[in-house]
């Protein structure tokens, strides 16, 4: 079946990456589900895609801790177009501060979000997929699902917990000869989205973007690819790339050189912020938005960043150390 009929369904979709997937689906004809808690943004979403020749656009406001919530999403998506093709669990939500710092009730919001939020959306996508025999599921994890980030602990953590669904899953379907389902896995770098300005935070000072940063739309292109060419994991950015590979030659060395990197430049020490909850409890209004101002690369070569070379040298340090 060409792409153009799949009907895909994105949770998170008023905003940032989960905006620009429904968007990149609805310019290959898809019909898009879109879910998200803002109905105003979902319905600002909904007239982008269905400026696209052949799509068309379902708008169910979702909370996707809510599973009674998330398996109504299925139900309205099969209800309205047949079939559910492809699910991309895409909501997340961050809390950044120390680990002592995060209150408690903004802990769990983000494990809730980040992690319950997924096995939901996947119980109800697989249970659809299965009976119809085809499908593709796609989590949205991040980089920090491979090497963690202080002052992010929930995130990193659920992060975490979203590989391991993913390859849980995997497992299981293929010992029970599901050939036809699909369950991926994407880990982008850093992306310009609003994500950054939404978060909680009780560091003391403002959340910027850690560079290198890359567009949404780079990470809506790798969804859609993973569709007609599914792999376990795609990640999305050369800075990314390069974390993971030096993670598993050299775990250590990688995890000092991230650490150094977010102390540097994902707080700006030079403005200070108010504690806040961010968005985790209560949807920012307004229409929402692809990008958060960052600027990322669309797909332009990278640089070298100082980033990628602090991760290859500790390599190379690491290395010579085992070798001794």
């Amino acid at each position: 079946m060409g792409l153009r009929k799949h009907v895909v369904v994105v949770t998170g979709a008023s905003s940032g990456i989960g905006r620009a997937t429904a968007d990149a689906f609805a310019r290959k004809g898809c019909a898009v589900v879109l879910a998200a808690r803002r109905e105003e943004a979902l319905e600002a979403t909904a007239q982008e895609c269905e400026k696209h020749r052949g799509a068309r656009a379902l708008v169910v406001p979702t909370d996707t801790t809510d599973v009674k919530a998330v398996e109504d999403l299925a139900q309205r998506a099969v209800a309205e177009f047949g079939r559910i093709d492809v699910w991309v669990n895409n909501a997340a939500v961050n809390a950044f501060g120390r680990f002592e710092d995060v209150p408690l009730e903004d802990f769990r919001k983000v494990l809730d979000v980040n992690v319950m939020g997924y096995v939901h959306g996947a119980r109800a996508a697989l249970r659809v997929m299965r009976e119809q025999g085809s499908g593709t599921l796609i989590n949205i994890s991040s980089i920090a699902g491979t090497v963690s980030q202080p002052y992010s602990h929930p995130y990193s953590m659920s992060k975490h917990a979203v590989q391991g669904l993913g390859s849980s899953l995997r497992q299981q379907l293929r010992v029970e000869g599901e050939k036809g389902v699909h369950v991926c896995t994407v880990m982008p770098a850093t992306i310009d989205t609003p994500h950054f300005q939404q978060a909680a935070n009780y560091t003391g000072h403002r959340v910027v973007a850690m560079p290198p940063v890359y567009s949404p739309e780079r990470v809506a292109k790798a969804v859609v690819d993973l569709v007609g060419h599914p792999r376990r994991e795609a990640v999305v950015g050369p800075a990314g790339r390069a974390l993971v590979r030096q993670s598993r030659m050299a775990p250590a060395a990688a995890e000092r050189a991230m650490a150094r990197q977010t102390a540097k430049s994902h707080l700006d020490h030079d403005e200070e912020a108010p504690a806040t909850h961010g968005t985790l409890h209560v949807p920012a209004p307004g229409e929402g938005a692809v990008h958060g101002g960052w600027h990322g690369r669309r797909r332009t070569a990278m640089r070298r960043t100082a980033f990628a070379a602090a991760l290859a040298g500790a390599a190379v340090t690491a290395g010579r150390r085992r070798s001794r």
